[in-house]
């Protein structure tokens, strides 16, 4: 086998996650993630030497980590540590197996492969050179996994690492394979190198590891809110408001604030059913799909400036004291 392997990771087991984290058992719950995968690797195969480092990946022990290892296998879930591992392998010269997942589909490419010619295959941000606003971003609640899809992608990053420590084929480099689980069709997406790269180049706009902790926050974006208080007073008053619950119908019948119901993947399409000249009040489980909603609606209809999302969403509106909680259905 592999001679040797690092696993990273400063997050825990827990067992709603073991669907689609099949390494892990029930027992294991509330165990470093690193320190548990390598106990179970160690006993699969005891000639390989695994690495554990129980601690998240940072712009401060990125190059150290990522430094002592030949080929860098991304196997996370969110953006920033995308960007901070696709930097880390920019400037260390490392190649970066890449996948993700989102709902049946998954991506696969193998980022900054040193090519015959001496250079560098395309890599993460010539396909995204930057990262999205938070508030575009869908939740778990509105995007999810099908359980069996990280297993496939992982398989395949394996492979891929494989081919590149063997050399016994072609990386799927300079492209991206795309998978879609209900059909099991594929098909690849060609990458080519961007002019403006933010890392290469005479003159790069990025010339170090960042972190990205600003987009982390959602609360650090400009997107108007309005307190579950607020809203509640506003529902009291005689007032011209639109409330628009952005979750999914089966949402919506579980439990819901009033309004219309339009998920927030078919705002788009359905703009025209909101009055343009109310308050408009996005809402969801906890005011993230809704702040997706509201610089969708504020793009559409710029003319309003009283659009608004609801700060934590249901949840907290329903913390409010019970006697004043009658608005909820």
């Amino acid at each position: 086998g592999v001679g040797r392997i690092g696993i990273a990771d400063g997050d825990r087991v827990e067992a709603h996650n073991l669907h689609r984290q099949v390494l892990y058992t029930e027992a294991d719950a509330g165990l470093n993630k690193a320190e548990a995968a390598a106990n179970h690797l160690r006993r699969r195969n005891s000639l390989i030497q695994i690495e554990p480092v129980p601690k998240m990946l940072t712009s401060s022990n990125a190059a150290e980590i990522i430094g002592n290892y030949d080929v860098i296998i991304d196997g996370t879930d969110n953006f920033p540590s995308r960007y901070l591992i696709n930097d880390a392998c920019f400037f260390a010269g490392k190649p970066f197996i890449y996948a993700s997942v989102y709902r049946f589909e998954g991506q696969l490419s193998v980022f900054n492969v040193q090519l015959a010619d001496g250079s560098r295959s395309p890599d993460y941000r010539d396909l995204y050179p930057a990262p999205p606003p938070p508030e575009l971003v869908p939740d778990c609640g509105t995007a999810g996994v099908i359980g069996v899809l990280p297993g496939v992608l992982g398989t395949l990053q394996a492979s891929e690492a494989i081919k590149l420590i063997s050399g016994t084929a072609e990386p799927v480099t300079g492209r991206v394979l795309m998978i879609d689980m209900r059909t099991l069709e594929q098909h690849e997406v060609g990458i080519t190198k961007r002019t403006d790269h933010p890392l290469r180049g005479p003159d790069p706009t990025i010339r170090k590891l960042i972190d990205y902790e600003a987009w982390c926050n959602p609360g650090s974006s400009s997107v108007r809110e309005i307190t579950p208080r607020e809203l509640r007073r506003l529902i009291g008053e005689e007032h011209s408001l639109s409330l628009v619950d952005v979750r999914e119908p089966h949402e919506h019948r579980a439990g819901n604030l009033g309004g219309q119901n339009i998920p927030v993947g078919e705002l788009a399409k359905r703009m025209d059913e909101i009055k343009p000249d109310a308050t408009v009040v996005f809402y969801c489980e906890s005011g993230i799909r809704s702040k997706n909603a509201v610089v969708q609606f504020s793009t559409q209809e710029p003319q309003n400036l009283n659009s608004f999302s609801l700060k934590g969403g249901v949840k907290a509106f329903k913390l409010l004291p019970s006697e004043k909680n009658q608005e909820f259905s």
